[in-house]
């Protein structure tokens, strides 16, 4: 073992991630960094299935409350702010576990990639941006020609990852794919456990289908709405998660609310599939399969517990 220890806890979105990343931070003098490009904004609490104080549970959470809905979060961001706070568990003598369901972010931070080494050309990302907006279908066609891996890889409605690969190709010359496989390669400063908790698609579905209905419920349209008079605007960083735009869409009379909802759960189940064979490609992935452990959450925390141990020494003597 050469490096610090961390510990990811990721899956597929409504998967149970949440509950079991708090046991087991109880049980390893744990704190917790997130790693949903969501959560992170301030007044975005339904749509983005945020946990709550009271599910937290005494347990300390970072990069969650911590930007404005105005502001752009992206891969650069997250790693910037992941690497403190890492750097800040370590030194109270915490067990930093990440908990989230970006795997791009995860891959940022668990690899130390620093992808602020590319220049900038703001008059080409514009151009995207508009490009996107007058014809939804040519940033993916444009990238069919550029990058085919990456096309396969990449939802055509992903207009942020479409732009980003794009944008790479541009200023590299380079295919974000290739780029991609070079950077999986790269050796991880820490010594990992990274779990991918997962289940029976049909109940992945299931929670995620009894979720949007519970979001509508606590009122996500209302919060929506405030977000808009607030002046968060449809193409802001913020408006781009699952639920958000949607239901902006609605608000700006685009589509009807029983469309709007059929669409997020739509992408939703969509966006869990893509988590998955993102997941899949990741090296040294520990699969922790629900129903393998016949959903027994002490089973599961106790298997966690011993491939730390055995990977990381974390919890030996604890």
């Amino acid at each position: 073992m050469n490096g610090r220890p961390l510990v990811i806890l990721t899956g597929p979105t409504a998967v149970g991630k949440t509950a079991l990343s708090i046991a087991l931070a109880k049980s390893l003098s744990g704190e917790i960094v997130s790693a949903d490009s969501m959560q992170v904004y301030t007044g975005m609490d339904i749509g983005s299935a945020k946990i709550t104080k009271e599910e937290m549970d005494g347990v300390r959470h970072h990069l969650i409350d911590v930007l404005r809905p105005t502001e752009r979060f992206d891969v650069y961001r997250f790693r910037q702010l992941a690497k403190k706070a890492v750097s800040d568990i370590y030194e109270r003598g915490h067990l930093p576990i990440v908990v989230g369901g970006t795997g791009f972010y995860i891959q940022a931070l668990l690899y130390d990639i620093d992808f602020t080494e590319e220049d900038n050309d703001p008059a080409y990302r514009k151009d995207l941006e508009k490009l996107a907006e007058t014809d939804g279908g040519a940033l993916y066609e444009m990238l069919l020609a550029a990058d085919l891996q990456a096309a396969k890889e990449i939802h055509p409605h992903n207009k942020k990852r479409l732009i980003r690969a794009l944008e790479y190709h541009h200023l590299t010359g380079e295919r974000i794919s290739e780029h991609n496989r070079k950077m999986r390669e790269k050796s991880s400063p820490y010594d990992f456990c990274y779990f991918v908790l997962t289940d029976d698609r049909d109940r992945i579905y299931e929670a995620i289908e009894k979720r949007v209905d519970l979001m509508l419920e606590a009122g996500l349209v209302d919060e929506v709405e405030r977000l808009r008079s607030q002046g968060v605007t449809r193409d802001m960083t913020a408006m781009q998660g699952l639920g958000y735009k949607e239901i902006y869409d609605c608000l700006d009379g685009r589509t009807d609310l029983k469309e709007a909802v059929r669409l997020i759960k739509r992408d939703t189940r969509h966006f869990a599939k893509r988590q998955l064979t993102w997941f899949k490609r990741e090296r040294e992935v520990i699969w922790v399969d629900k129903a393998a452990f016949s959903y027994d959450e002490q089973d599961i925390l106790a298997f966690l517990r011993e491939m730390i141990a055995e990977r990381t020494g974390w919890g030996t003597d604890r």
